[in-house]
């Protein structure tokens, strides 16, 4: 099976776009008609992702996340000034064949999105989640577990995710049950359900305000629904935030790839998913 043949599958088995589609989900390294000799699925292609690879016989790596460090992710570096690491990183990539493809796209346009499904499953939330796409509020899932300390919640998460820790907001001995999987807190204006425009971050703190204990963001900002937990707080509120990161938050959705892929490409090539590792170290104060 060729590695054309392989992403061929993963696009038959997403919601199809359009033909003038021009966005990230490309191939950004290799050579689509060699034959596939084995499939990663991580994260983000790593240094430490395609050496493992390399050693697993695999020469096609299927990432959510950017290869070479721009948002806009084509396929080289074609900044003005010169990057070593890039340099370093393609020579490893070029010289053992590694056909890199991005699906992220693709991946989030799934009712319900498809990595947020890896990200429930493997923290055995399925059965628990609600997902709310049309009321505005920009919390994708609403879970509740039963009651535990936001500190333990915290080691949940690390234990299921494979984390060395992480920053929080909240009492750490504060029972929690309630939670928001909300999107990305950056700053601006988005289009709500009922067609006006709002700030995404005031639609969170709506939803903190109607009951959500915790909210697990994809990233942050400081100053708006961060602010207000903090504030939340210190006027005795029990409120909180978890920030995974957005990589570690959305890792298990490439873990849930592998299972689906495996039985798209029926066995024929083997597929292996591969974790790029929590990049965060946490130092504590002395």
């Amino acid at each position: 099976m060729k590695i054309q043949e392989v992403i061929d599958k993963i696009l038959a088995y997403h919601p199809q776009f359009p033909e003038d589609y021009a966005g990230c989900d490309e191939f950004k390294t290799g050579d689509p008609q060699e034959e596939c000799t084995g499939v990663v699925t991580a994260m983000a292609a790593s240094v430490a992702v395609i050496r493992k690879a390399i050693e697993l016989g695999a020469n096609l790596i299927v990432v959510h996340e950017p290869t070479f460090y721009t948002s806009e992710d084509k396929g080289g570096w074609y900044e003005t000034f010169s990057n070593e690491v890039y340099e370093e990183k393609r020579k490893l990539i070029d010289e053992n064949h590694i056909t890199i493809w991005r699906d992220h796209d693709h991946m989030h346009a799934h009712h319900p999105d498809a990595i947020f499904t890896g990200v429930l499953r493997y923290l055995d939330w399925e059965d628990k989640a609600l997902t709310d796409y049309d009321t505005g509020s920009f919390a994708h899932y609403y879970v509740t577990v039963t009651p535990m300390k936001l500190k333990d919640l915290c080691q949940y998460l690390f234990e299921r995710i494979g984390m060395n820790g992480c920053r929080i907001i909240g009492d750490p001995d504060a029972v929690v049950s309630k939670i928001a999987i909300v999107g990305h807190l950056f700053p601006g204006e988005y289009k709500l359900a009922d067609g006006t425009t709002g700030e995404y971050s005031v639609k969170v703190i709506e939803t903190l305000e109607k009951g959500t204990d915790v909210i697990i963001p994809g990233e942050v900002v400081d100053w708006t629904v961060l602010s207000y937990i903090r504030d939340a707080n210190e006027l005795g509120k029990n409120k909180a935030m978890i920030n995974l990161g957005h990589f570690n938050w959305e890792e298990l959705g490439m873990k849930y790839m592998k299972d689906w892929l495996s039985e798209l490409v029926e066995n024929k090539v083997p597929v292996y998913y591969v974790a790029p590792g929590d990049m965060y170290q946490v130092i504590e104060r002395n």
